[in-house]
């Protein structure tokens, strides 16, 4: 009864039943989810409209609006707020033709709303895209109960001491893989760059990897495997969390360590300007964990204690496969010369919108100090 308990209502709903519905013909008309931010920065919300034939390309789908009040977007003598799409994949829950489709929110007046990061990432990326930047970001997130309990945790107590739980197999190793196997599918079948996925060290604790992206695309694919994570495990009743860290005491937090490259980073003798970037972080350090996670660095010092494979939080540092480092060079990248590099620092609730352009705004455009520049007029 008890790991009955840890599961939603709805999700015992008898789902043979809705195979029935769900094989039904639609003739021709199209379901298109909208799917945005809402004004927390770390939820996503969505509504779905019927179109009258499939959608080609973003520039088919319309915008639209919401009650942004109900969204802690806006006021509700004033709450209107509209939904510019930006990027479509298809809807691995209603299946083809249907389409998930990722928004931009705009208030009233047209201008970004607070918790639309993307608005400024775009400008970023649009400035240094002769960069070409690639980004690969590793989502860690922790599977709760309805109870808000780590899933198929005991009860009363503790599952035993990590060590046999990161990559690991067996029921006595692993909870959950159902809703990690169908999120990878479905990642898989909506178009998102999702390329792998893994076990982590806390028990009940996952993470799948999303990239290699180009600029901006890479907050538009993570926000959408996010999106349909929480979905999935929707269906199975469980909650996926992404708190940094959502069990004091001896475990691992969760973090979303971010691999990055420039083309001549991605060249033989790239090794030059891996280290001069990394050099260029270390004078910025303050301001990247200011960003690294929704709380100007609150959360994540629940999670950047020096132990449990991370740096301390007040001091930065790098180094060849090390995992206790801010920034790691991969131990192959070391010995090829060339390559990326990874930044360990940003949360598991991280905006991947901030997190991509204060790399780029440091790396590449060469910014210092805690204020950044506006590059509105470019």
């Amino acid at each position: 009864r008890a790991i009955a308990m840890s599961v939603s209502h709805s999700s015992r709903l008898n789902k043979l039943v809705r195979e029935q519905y769900m094989k039904l013909p639609q003739d021709g008309l199209v379901q298109v989810t909208y799917v945005w931010i809402d004004g927390s920065g770390e939820g996503v919300r969505c509504k779905t409209r019927t179109l009258e034939k499939e959608p080609k390309s973003i520039e088919d789908v319309p915008e639209w609006n919401f009650d942004g009040s109900s969204t802690a977007q806006a006021e509700g003598s004033n709450s209107d707020m509209f939904l510019v799409p930006v990027r479509m994949f298809r809807d691995p829950f209603c299946l083809d033709p249907n389409k998930l489709v990722l928004c931009e929110v705009l208030k009233y007046n047209r201008k970004p709303a607070e918790t639309n990061l993307r608005h400024t990432c775009k400008k970023v990326m649009d400035l240094v895209k002769d960069s070409h930047p690639w980004f690969g970001m590793e989502q860690e997130y922790t599977l709760l109960g309805i109870n808000g309990h780590p899933y198929g945790w005991p009860d009363n107590g503790f599952p035993g001491p990590q060590g046999p739980y990161y990559c690991g197999v067996g029921a006595d190793k692993v909870y959950g893989r159902d809703i990690v196997e169908s999120h990878y599918k479905a990642c898989l079948y909506a178009g998102v760059k999702i390329c792998g996925t893994n076990a982590e060290v806390m028990p009940s604790q996952w993470e799948f990897q999303v990239g290699p992206c180009e600029g901006i695309e890479m907050g538009d694919h993570l926000w959408m495997a996010r999106f349909i994570l929480h979905r999935v495990c929707e269906d199975f009743g469980v909650v996926a969390t992404l708190d940094p860290k959502p069990m004091t005491g001896n475990w691992n937090g969760a973090g979303c360590h971010t691999n990055y490259s420039t083309e001549e980073m991605r060249r033989e003798g790239g090794l030059k300007h891996i280290e001069a970037a990394i050099e260029k972080l270390s004078k910025r350090h303050d301001y990247h964990i200011c960003v690294y996670d929704p709380r100007g660095g609150r959360d994540n010092s629940r999670r950047l204690t020096g132990h449990h494979e991370t740096s301390n939080i007040f001091e930065f540092s790098a180094g060849v496969a090390n995992r206790g480092a801010s920034i790691r060079i991969p131990r192959q990248v070391g010995q090829d010369g060339y390559g990326y590099f990874e930044d360990r620092r940003p949360a598991a609730n991280c905006d991947p919108y901030a997190v991509t352009e204060a790399i780029m705004r440091t790396t590449v455009l060469n910014e210092t100090g805690v204020e950044t520049k506006d590059y509105a007029g470019h």
